[in-house]
């Protein structure tokens, strides 16, 4: 399974962006989420979708995840950013056991990075 993330870009505070992720190739688990990683931090959890969807209080009711079965694509749909949003996004696929792990997740994609002014 390949992923290719996508929609990264520039937006100023309190602006959206739409982030994708394509899924190429066949997994039987189709558990999916995104983590970022902000400069000189550690990676943390964003979101995940199985047959319902996991956010992180930071970003909970700003963004939200979906997918798009018959594309095998899952977005992220990211509003009223901040300027802490700043990170480069990853996605992942395959996760069993903690949604909120990265360990959790088999299969990764290259970040697409986030870039929030103020």
């Amino acid at each position: 399974v390949q992923l290719q993330a996508s929609g990264g870009g520039l937006v100023q505070a309190g602006g959206s962006l739409r982030l994708s992720c394509a899924a190429s190739g066949r997994t039987f688990n189709n558990n999916m989420g995104w983590f970022r990683q902000a400069p000189g931090k550690e990676r943390e959890f964003v979101a995940a979708i199985s047959f319902r969807t996991y956010y992180a209080d930071s970003v909970k009711g700003r963004f939200t995840i979906s997918r798009d079965n018959a594309k095998n694509t899952v977005y992220l749909q990211m509003s009223s950013l901040k300027p802490d949003d700043t990170a480069d996004y990853y996605c992942a696929a395959a996760y069993t056991g903690t949604y909120y792990i990265d360990k959790s997740y088999k299969y990764w994609g290259q970040g697409t990075q986030v870039t929030v002014s103020s």
